[in-house]
């Protein structure tokens, strides 16, 4: 190559250099380093947010199913009416653990299913009331036996309004409170508690007033494990 071509191709390669045509592929390069923190923030925090909005739809759903089942469970009894077991708590808790797949929802969480019936003096109380979940939350609406007598306690409120049960029925109200478990980390949107509430009408008649505790619930033989809210337990 001669030196004339070589001083000529010099020459070219330093007149594009200063006219800036040989480093926008840099520049591109530095301005997407600066923005990928952004980006990666924006994108993670996202996925966060959607997670803890499927976390929040899926406790929500346990709630109801919970309320849903309990409410339907009975054993039929000739010339009698039906009745409601603890056998019948334990399958819609079991039922309900078996629903709630990566949420383990017992292990950082509490349900609280209660039956809030009408009492002999037309005021409302919670007739029975049972739990299982290792976080030691109770009731907001009060424990077991509230409004057994007199007519001070008119009902319980719910985020979804004011409800109180009619003579011969019963109301099924589950509370579900959990720790929310981040996809990423906690740093994202900090520590989380999440509550849901389902309320639902028994769907057919039951022997309320009646039972071993006289509340409506019975434990015939083989008997079943009783989930008293003052037990914390996983299991």
């Amino acid at each position: 190559m001669h030196l004339n071509q070589i001083f000529s191709r010099t020459c070219a390669v330093l007149n594009r250099l200063m006219r800036g045509e040989n480093n926008q592929s840099g520049i591109a390069l530095i301005e997407f380093a600066y923005c990928l923190p952004i980006f990666m923030t924006i994108g993670i925090t996202g996925t966060e947010l959607s997670h803890m909005q499927l976390t929040n739809m899926q406790v929500s759903q346990v709630a109801m199913s919970i309320t849903d089942n309990v409410s339907r469970a009975k054993l039929a009894v000739p010339l009698g009416k039906p009745q409601f077991r603890e056998h019948d708590v334990n399958d819609a808790f079991l039922g309900a653990g078996l629903q709630d797949g990566r949420l383990d929802i017992y292990k950082t969480g509490r349900v609280v299913v209660s039956s809030l019936q009408r009492n002999k003096d037309g005021g409302q109380w919670l007739a029975w009331q049972r739990c299982q979940g290792t976080k030691n939350t109770p009731s907001q609406f009060g424990v077991e036996g509230k409004g057994k007598t007199g007519t001070a306690f008119t009902g319980i409120g719910l985020s979804s309004g004011f409800i109180a049960a009619e003579a011969d029925t019963a109301i099924i109200v589950t509370e579900i409170t959990y720790d929310y478990q981040p996809l990423i980390s906690n740093n994202l949107l900090g520590t989380m508690t999440m509550r849901a509430e389902a309320a639902y009408y028994v769907r057919d008649d039951r022997d309320l007033d009646k039972g071993p505790d006289l509340n409506g619930v019975w434990n015939p033989t083989p008997t079943a494990l009783k989930r008293s809210c003052t037990i914390f337990s996983a299991t």
